[in-house]
């Protein structure tokens, strides 16, 4: 049986690390194994499920995770951290070592070929706060083979990966995960879990991959276009896709080729109708004025 981390295993090996959770890392770790196993739980892996793990801290979600994937990739910027897991495991779940792959890396940098032995099939991670959006689309665009995951990120964040449009809180993050895969709320997380506390309340997002809605389209083309829009967002589409399309008379031609009314704003817009605005781009709507 994995033997889970409570506050006074989570402090005792702290302590012998000589650990200090760093506001620079974003490190919150989670003391409350009832969370782990609800995260684990809710990140609905497979037996044959290769999981990438961000951040791992000092175990706490990566003991819950072990039970249910065949392999855990364990990716932790901290050096000191990086060393102690493996160690952690060992001692706490050592009929599960084996399963476990450490990589002391940035999530930010990491590439399919650091973890390509094997290749991940979930992502299920609580995020630092501060990196938790760039890390997560970094992930999906560099690691096709993620075919679901489970995140745990500050509750604003959660609410923004996961808006429809239309919404307050809709907008460059919510398009841009829309893109790879279709998000939605999974739970809230209390401050009162985490070791140091935080000041706010935490979010599950649960995702699984899709198609974009336009595979002859590229990537970068409509993520140009989601930049633009929402660079200015009280302006009107014509408006702010001006620079972008070369001019606002541009930009309305292009906008109409797409079957977009000019006089929306960016947060109206579906990941659909963005692909549809970059297929109509200002390379083939160049006449002269």
């Amino acid at each position: 049986m994995t033997g889970l981390l409570g506050p006074a295993e989570i402090r005792e090996l702290a302590a012998r690390h000589g650990v200090t959770p760093t506001k620079r890392l974003g490190q919150n770790f989670v003391h409350d194994p009832n969370t782990v196993r609800r995260i684990a739980a809710a990140a609905a892996l497979e037996p044959d499920d290769v999981a990438v793990e961000v951040g791992p801290g000092l175990g706490s979600l990566t003991l819950a995770l072990l039970p249910a994937a065949r392999v855990v990739h364990a990716v932790e910027l901290d050096p000191t951290l990086a060393a102690a897991l493996p160690v952690t495991v060992a001692a706490r779940a050592p009929d599960l070592a084996g399963r476990l792959r450490v990589h002391a890396a940035d999530a930010l940098r990491v590439t399919a070929a650091d973890l390509a032995d094997p290749p991940p099939t979930a992502l299920v991670a609580n995020l630092p706060y501060n990196v938790a959006v760039p890390v997560v689309l970094h992930l999906l665009a560099e690691l096709p083979t993620i075919r679901h995951g489970l995140v745990m990120v500050q509750k604003e964040v959660a609410d923004r990966l996961t808006a429809a449009p239309g919404g307050r809180v809709y907008g460059v993050p919510s398009v841009k995960l829309a893109w790879y895969a279709s998000a939605r709320p999974a739970g809230r997380v209390p401050p009162n879990v985490f070791w140091p506390v935080p000041n706010v309340d935490s979010g599950l997002v649960a995702f699984a991959r899709r198609e974009p809605p336009r595979p002859d389209v590229p990537r970068a083309a409509v993520f140009a276009v989601v930049d633009a829009a929402f660079a200015q967002r009280r302006k009107t589409l014509r408006a702010a896709l001006a620079g972008w399309a070369g001019g606002p008379d541009r930009a309305e031609r292009v906008l109409r080729a797409a079957g977009v009314d000019p006089g929306v704003r960016g947060e109206q817009l579906t990941v659909g109708q963005f692909t549809a605005v970059a297929a109509a781009g200002p390379a083939r709507h160049t006449a002269p004025e």
